[in-house]
């Protein structure tokens, strides 16, 4: 049912909005600030910006009072959910940070096959909840993600190639919008917010504080097939699996990794296929793998291994584990398997030593929607992943994720919000005509500009502590 929270006249004294909230309100300077502003990035390598305030709030009229709060005091507005963002998106110079991390609630109606769930539940937390009455969502792949900013960012998670990018779930959201009120959005009653929701990322003009979700049949079972090989096969490799998606049902999610190995002890190039597997398509779907004409030089193979979501969740939790610094990036790449394989040579040559690698996630297409301004996507997403300890490793590393990407822009279809920053390597994160409606539709909710968007290059430029950069 539509409704509209009104917990505080607009009218309000900043004293009596600040004074009203459960949660905590941080001045910076104050006692639990700056542990507050680490905090709100899981990323070890933390930004060097710092909000005016930090509210981290207990329930959706905190929210409502700190949106209200940032109005009285002239303070933008910036949003941390999980806080998983690789560039920590929310944490901004200056504004109100509005911190949802303990808004984690999760209910079902599992006959209506819907779930409400708030921005910073995790993955795992859903598919409990979820897996007891047969039902799954295509949740983000790491353990740690906060369904908030994965969502609104189109929402590439497991299963994604079948059940659609998860933003394409949501039947309705309630959001705080920048004149201090709480909504009940759905398609009918505001088509527009709903449509911006399904993939316009941190470039929202609002904050969502649940989202009310569509959710799928459990797969019959899931089923895993590991290939190691070495390196000096990596361009056969790539091209050949870039081949093969062809034949694979949208119920196979493909990648390659190339570099940091988890559990073989030294860099190689690896292709994983997983089995989401459903009455039409079982595990049968994983036999052409076997097919490759370099499969008796393989290194390391698992084949058809049943598997649950826990442990694909640990196998993921491994391959990006917290405590590293991590910059990441990724570009939607379409062409020939040979186009592309021989233009990524910069990026795929240069991997780093430790725990880094190049993803190659084989998606194919998944078919547009009118009512998502999700828009960006190819055959095939290229994405380097540096994780290092030493601050002093900084450039090193950064200048390989978001430089080496130049040489195949020329191939570009966009980028994905969730590994993208925008101020650090510009591409679109949206179709030019859908990115033109998003600013109209921002208008029109946000006119003042309460809401911060995309971080821009000027944002960027002391986005890191100083620590190893001379």
């Amino acid at each position: 049912m539509p409704r509209t929270s009104d917990p505080h006249p607009a009218s309000s004294p900043r004293g009596a909005v600040g004074g009203d909230l459960t949660g905590a309100l941080l001045r910076r300077g104050d006692a639990g600030y700056e542990k507050t502003r680490l905090d709100a990035v899981w990323n070890a390598r933390k930004p060097d910006r710092f909000p005016e305030v930090i509210v981290v709030a207990e329930d959706e009229r905190d929210v409502v009072l700190a949106v209200r709060l940032a109005r009285a005091e002239g303070l933008r507005v910036s949003v941390r959910s999980g806080g998983h963002s690789w560039v920590g998106n929310g944490v901004r110079e200056g504004g109100l940070l509005i911190d949802l991390s303990r808004l984690q609630e999760i209910s079902l109606d599992p006959h209506g096959r819907t779930a409400a769930v708030q921005p910073s539940a995790k993955g795992p937390a859903i598919q409990r909840a979820l897996a007891p009455h047969g039902l799954f969502f295509p949740t983000g792949h790491a353990p740690t993600v906060g369904i908030g900013g994965f969502i609104l960012g189109g929402g590439y998670g497991w299963n994604s190639r079948h059940l659609g990018p998860a933003c394409l779930s949501i039947r309705a959201i309630d959001v705080v919008l920048a004149d201090g009120t709480l909504v009940h959005a759905t398609d009918e009653t505001h088509p527009d917010l709903l449509w911006a929701a399904r993939g316009s990322g941190p470039g929202f003009f609002g904050v969502v504080t649940r989202f009310h979700l569509d959710v799928h049949e459990r797969p019959t079972e899931i089923r895993r097939t590991v290939h190691s090989y070495p390196l000096a096969l990596r361009d056969e490799v790539l091209a050949w699996s870039y081949d093969l998606l062809e034949r694979l049902p949208s119920t196979v999610e493909f990648s390659a990794k190339v570099g940091f190995t988890p559990g073989l002890g030294t860099p190689a190039i690896s292709l994983t296929a997983t089995a989401f597997c459903t009455p039409g398509h079982g595990p049968e779907a994983l036999a052409p793998l076997e097919e490759a004409p370099f499969r008796d030089q393989a290194l390391r193979a698992v084949v058809g291994e049943p598997t649950t979501i826990d442990e694909l969740y640990d196998i993921a939790d491994r391959l990006n584990p917290e405590g590293l610094r991590w910059a990441v990036d990724g570009v939607w790449v379409q062409g020939t398997a040979e186009e592309i394989v021989g233009a990524a040579r910069p990026v795929l040559d240069t991997v780093p030593d430790g725990t880094s690698f190049v993803l190659w996630m084989l998606w194919g297409h998944y078919p547009p929607r009118p009512e998502a301004c999700w828009s960006a996507q190819a055959k095939a997403y290229l994405s380097p992943n540096a994780g290092w300890y030493d601050p002093a490793e900084d450039l090193t590393h950064e200048s390989w994720v978001h430089g080496s990407l130049s040489a195949v822009h020329h191939l570009s279809q966009g980028l994905q919000f969730s590994d993208n920053n925008l101020a650090d390597r510009f591409d679109l994160g949206l179709s030019a005509e859908n990115a033109e409606r998003l600013e109209r539709i921002r208008a029109v909710h946000d006119p003042d500009g309460l809401f911060r968007t995309y971080m821009t290059p000027a944002e960027s430029t002391t986005a890191y502590a100083a620590a190893g950069r001379a």
